[in-house]
């Protein structure tokens, strides 16, 4: 079974979202690389002053290899949009409570 993984950190919102709008191609490649290492869907969300990133993954170590091969690249796009914080990935499996919906 598949997990999420989320990544939240303190940042501008904005600032990611013109990173991805002025470096579309570096977004493109980090996604190309997480799509062959099993990446099932990716997403961006933000607050005032936070950046949440959820991804669905087939498993932990999958994500865990993407993350060792990209893992530099993607903290200097998050330091160059000021994050200044380690991201810290959480992962977190379905819960069978018959309660889903979509």
């Amino acid at each position: 079974m598949s997990v999420l993984m989320t990544l939240r950190v303190t940042g501008d919102p904005t600032a990611i979202e013109k990173l991805g709008a002025d470096n579309g191609a570096l977004f493109e490649g980090v996604i190309a690389d997480a799509s062959s290492r099993g990446l099932i869907s990716h997403h961006f969300y933000g607050n005032k002053n936070e950046v949440l990133v959820v991804d669905e993954w087939p498993d932990e170590a999958s994500f865990q290899a993407f993350f060792e091969h990209s893992g530099a690249q993607i903290q200097e796009m998050m330091a160059s949009a000021g994050v200044t914080m380690q991201p810290t990935p959480e992962f977190w499996r379905h819960l069978e409570v018959g309660d889903d919906v979509g």
